[in-house]
């Protein structure tokens, strides 16, 4: 057997062009052997086309397995790259975009059913090299004095070859992010639907599974937000929360974006099932890319042991208070700790209390556990109760002179911050005990409330959490 085929020729992406109408002479007559041998060969088309698929079965074991799994499929792809890639050698001008949009379809098919690509573009060159080898051949059995003729039209026969597996590789990546973003989309609406507690109960088990979450297992939501103008562009990269797993959810459709994170503190094992054998609580790897939520963007934190003790699974019980002390994030970061709940159809309801919660964070910054302020939780769940009773009971100290406002406010807030210790409040205000009883007289006189009345210290208590949390 005769080997014409030559060093491999690649020209740059967009630098090729169809052959000018003014070759030389040797060229066209090269042109015409080339057409010639190809005539030949769509005769034994079919019988060149499962040689090929024998080809690929035994180099590919990409193809192996996806002839198991297809194998009609695969063989109607090869016949129909064929047909037309041999055909438009002939007729480059009829057949030419035909030969594309089959190569881009074929590139397009493999993507979908997880073909690795370097194992398509090897099926593109094997399919390459045995065309030109059966060109070789025929020219050389039939017309052997123009089968040197042959060498004249190698680098546009290789050409051609690597134009197509460029097709077929642009079709495969746009195929892949296609697949990429709606695996994520899906991903990233389920767990919306979790959050905004709108997920169907008979479509829990799935979700479970898609988003690597035990459907039993008990979860907490957090919800991080920097002040606006900041940049907040991943959650992940300022936010963490130390030997725990975090699902992370950017909103950026609620009043005020912010990242809510979906807390796995473990498993409840199923029946018969020994703790720490259920579900891993892991959140899906590699997806981050197709599969992913990813991906998902969605977002993933990483998971961290700590002490042996595998995160996500049953184990010593995390409670709401122990994710604040777990978590670190910027100063400035206000953060909302729901109470723990059990199961995921139970979600939408954490993430409701992790708004609360958010809403009683300081507006300097800090971490608040809902549990443990309960009631600035009150105050602000009903805004325009909160607002009426910071008017009522702290309307004369609002409507003082700036400075002197500030002080009295200060000054009660830190007495009831202190438990009623004046001492310990005149060391946090640097001043004399006598200075703090004094202003607090005189916050008595003008609210008519008394301090040693706990029905007055309530409502002085939950009218500073009002003016503080929620007048703007």
């Amino acid at each position: 057997m005769q080997h014409l085929v030559p060093a491999h020729v690649r020209s740059q992406p967009g630098t090729r062009s169809p052959v000018p109408a003014d070759r030389p002479a040797v060229d066209a007559e090269a042109l015409a052997v080339l057409h010639r041998a190809a005539r030949a060969l769509m005769a034994g088309l079919p019988e060149l086309g499962e040689r090929l698929v024998d080809l690929l079965v035994a180099r590919e074991p990409a193809y192996r397995a996806a002839m198991e799994a297809d194998a009609e499929s695969v063989r109607d792809e090869v016949r129909r790259s064929l047909r037309l890639n041999v055909g438009s050698l002939i007729q480059p001008g009829e057949l030419r975009e035909a030969a594309h949009r089959c190569s881009w379809a074929i590139g397009r098919a493999r993507a979908e059913r997880g073909l690795p690509l370097d194992a398509l573009l090897r099926a593109f060159r094997l399919g390459g090299g045995m065309i030109w080898q059966e060109l070789v051949d025929e020219t050389t059995r039939r017309h052997p004095s123009d089968a040197r003729l042959l060498v004249h039209v190698a680098a546009d026969v290789w050409n051609f070859v690597d134009d197509h597996c460029a097709v077929a590789a642009d079709a495969y990546r746009q195929t892949e992010r296609e697949l990429m973003w709606r695996r994520e989309n899906r991903l990233r609406l389920m767990t919306a639907a979790l959050l905004d507690g709108t997920a169907r109960i008979a479509d829990l088990p799935a979700t479970a599974a898609a988003l690597g979450l035990p459907e039993q297992g008990r979860y907490a939501v957090v919800l991080a937000r920097l002040p606006s103008g900041r940049a907040f562009t991943d959650v992940r990269g300022q936010v963490h929360l130390s030997g725990l797993r975090v699902l992370w959810y950017r909103d950026r459709d609620r009043d005020s974006e912010g990242s809510y994170g979906i807390v796995l503190l473990g498993d409840r094992p199923h029946d018969g099932e020994q703790p720490g054998h259920g579900h891993d609580g892991g959140l899906p790897g590699a997806g981050h890319g197709p599969g992913s939520a990813a991906a998902a963007e969605a977002g993933r934190d990483g998971a961290e042991s700590r002490g042996g003790e595998h995160p996500g699974t049953r184990g010593p019980e995390v409670d709401a208070g122990e994710i604040a002390r777990r978590l670190t994030a910027p100063p400035v970061a206000r953060v909302g700790v729901s109470p723990v709940v059990e199961g995921l159809a139970a979600i939408g309801d954490a993430r409701r209390l992790a708004d609360t919660a958010l809403r009683a964070c300081p507006r300097v910054g800090g971490t608040i556990v809902l549990e443990e302020h309960l009631p600035a939780a009150l105050v602000v769940s009903a805004p325009a109760l909160g607002a009426a009773l910071s008017e009522r009971v702290l309307g004369p100290l609002l409507r003082l002179d700036p400075s002197d406002r500030d002080i009295m406010l200060d000054t009660l807030t830190v007495w009831l911050a202190c438990d009623g210790s004046a001492q310990r409040a005149a060391s946090r205000l640097y001043c004399h005990r006598n200075t703090v009883l004094n202003r607090l007289r005189r916050c008595e006189q003008l609210t008519g409330r008394s301090l040693t009345r706990p029905a007055d210290v309530v409502e002085l208590s939950l009218a500073l959490a009002a003016h503080s949390l929620l007048d703007p």
